[in-house]
């Protein structure tokens, strides 16, 4: 599985940068490579796995984070 470059937003309303996905050099694990756009916009990393999974909000399952068009 992989996503492509831009922007997401967080299921919690913040929006996302994100650059790439990254391998693990030790165990070739897959990492989403982003950055928030408020703050310091430092470049974080979250396992793929976790990246495009679902969460349940108010008993409905919604994308943690869902890509923005445009």
């Amino acid at each position: 599985m992989s996503i492509a470059p831009g922007r997401y937003r967080h299921y919690k309303g913040n929006d996302y940068e994100v650059i790439g996905v990254a391998t693990h050099s030790e165990d070739e694990s897959q990492l989403v490579v982003y950055r928030p756009f408020y703050g310091e916009r430092a470049l974080w990393v979250r396992p793929l796995s976790m990246f495009t999974e679902t969460v349940e909000v108010d008993g409905k399952s919604i994308p943690r984070f869902a890509r923005i068009e445009g």
